[in-house]
């Protein structure tokens, strides 16, 4: 099919699994864990896809009241002036003035034989289904933009402590530079130099120590909560990351992304609004009936004498109204094109996502296996220098280059291993976040839903036949 075009021989590890529910547990990390639970019960973001979603339920019920059996009861006492000029003249009556008092209870059934009030029904149920859907999308993305967030937190906090200990490497070739310098043994220049690299490691640490706050700062708009109310945080190691994808990428993608599963739903909804508008080219047919008291005596008014009650059919024919509703039919379609093209596109853009975030994961896994290799290669260095200084062939000098050598390899693994859970976690979402939509059957097509007098409907395009 079309939907696995952009991940059809996608070059990225498989054997991995879907994500969980509460995927951010395999992080094994109590702190995201407590945070994520804080704003899944009082993130703002979430309150209007709950409004959503409470809308779109509430209106099941309306659609469901608008059809069947209605009934209604009507009560009324109204007193009465005849006309001493009508077609029968008060003084032949011998009274003027007169009360009127009715109870009635009125009956009515709708017979559906078209589906128009089922596809109503059908249409509100698929909204709130979308509704739900996209509520979850909304989950997501908090879920997602916590962890992120968390993690990039840490990740300063882990480059900041190498940051902290370059600076401290950095001041005492500063200070071996300046007695060579004041001895006459090395050039001014020496010092200058040393005095940049001094100043240049002291900018990398205050923008890792400014980006904390920054961090915290979004991280308690992700809460719902003022930056001066966050818990205190402690750093820890970034977690391992695993960049294997599920086997059974494929077509399984469609029932774990809750934005492609809102878009399903709203095909499936302007389906039935198509159902809906056919059906209005049909006759209505009705059966009503209506039970009650009447009398012009109020003291009669409960007395059996005073029963009236009818029973009859009612018919509607639309004969004048076609133009009206071969129009609302149009729209209809309209409406279920669009549909279905906006189903094409979330199904096309969450493969590339996907796909995207794979790649880009592996790349990282790649760099972090050759960054590896640096760090231990620089690490041999470092050993070898402080073995020349333990024999006395060489001056600290060395040992401090080497040093700042091995930070600074670290500070770059570092680097990619914060990139590398910030795009497993993109990944995580592109997944769905351990979404599942159960019934993932493909939209039915309008095809067989053509209106009297050959007005024909819109097909859907084929990723959603």
């Amino acid at each position: 099919m079309r939907n696995e075009a952009p991940l059809a021989g996608l070059a990225a590890p498989r054997g991995g699994v879907w994500p969980q529910a509460q995927w951010w547990m395999r992080y094994h990390d109590a702190q995201l864990n407590d945070f994520e639970q804080k704003a899944l019960a009082a993130a703002p973001s979430l309150d209007e896809a709950h409004r959503r979603f409470d809308i779109a339920l509430r209106s099941i019920d309306s659609a469901r009241a608008a059809g069947g059996l209605s009934s209604q009861f009507n009560a009324q006492v109204q007193r009465q002036r005849l006309s001493e000029h009508g077609l029968i003249p008060s003084q032949f009556l011998g009274f003027t003035w007169y009360n009127q008092g009715d109870l009635s209870l009125q009956f009515k059934y709708d017979f559906d034989f078209w589906g128009k009030q089922r596809a109503t029904v059908e249409a509100a149920a698929d909204n709130a289904r979308a509704a739900q859907a996209e509520r979850s999308a909304a989950t997501l993305l908090l879920t997602t933009a916590v962890a992120d967030t968390y993690f990039g937190w840490q990740a300063d906090q882990a480059r900041l402590a190498l940051a902290k200990e370059t600076v401290a490497a950095l001041e005492h070739n500063h200070m071996l530079a300046s007695k060579r310098v004041a001895r006459g043994i090395d050039p001014p220049d020496t010092l200058h130099q040393a005095d940049a690299q001094i100043a240049a490691a002291r900018e990398v640490q205050a923008a890792y120590a400014g980006s904390a706050p920054i961090r915290l700062a979004a991280l308690g708009a992700l809460l719902g909560i003022a930056p001066a109310d966050m818990p205190q945080l402690v750093g820890k190691p970034l977690p391992a990351i695993d960049p294997a994808l599920p086997d059974n990428l494929g077509l399984d993608l469609l029932a774990r992304r809750p934005d492609i599963a809102a878009r399903r739903w709203q095909v499936e909804a302007a389906l039935q609004h198509a159902v809906q508008a056919r059906a209005e080219f049909y006759p209505d047919i009705s059966l009503g009936a209506m039970a009650g008291l009447s009398s012009i005596d109020l003291d009669k008014l409960l007395t059996p004498g005073s029963r009236v009650a009818g029973i009859g059919p009612a018919l509607h024919l639309p004969v004048f109204e076609l133009a009206g509703l071969r129009a609302a039919y149009g729209v209809s379609q309209a409406q279920l094109a669009a549909a279905a093209a906006a189903y094409d596109t979330a199904v096309v853009d969450a493969a590339r996502d996907v796909a995207t975030q794979a790649l880009t994961l592996a790349q990282i896994d790649a760099r972090r296996g050759a960054r590896a290799q640096q760090v231990a290669a620089a690490r041999a260095l470092q050993e070898t220098a402080a073995a020349r200084v333990r024999r006395g062939v060489s001056d600290d000098r060395s040992l401090l280059a080497a040093e700042v050598q091995v930070l600074q390899q670290r500070d770059a693994a570092a680097a990619l291993h914060a990139q590398a859970i910030s795009t497993e976690i993109a990944l995580t979402k592109a997944l769905g976040g351990g979404y599942r939509m159960e019934n993932m059957a493909a939209p039915a097509t309008a095809a067989d839903q053509a209106p009297p007098e050959s007005v024909a409907p819109t097909a859907l395009p084929h990723s959603a036949e």
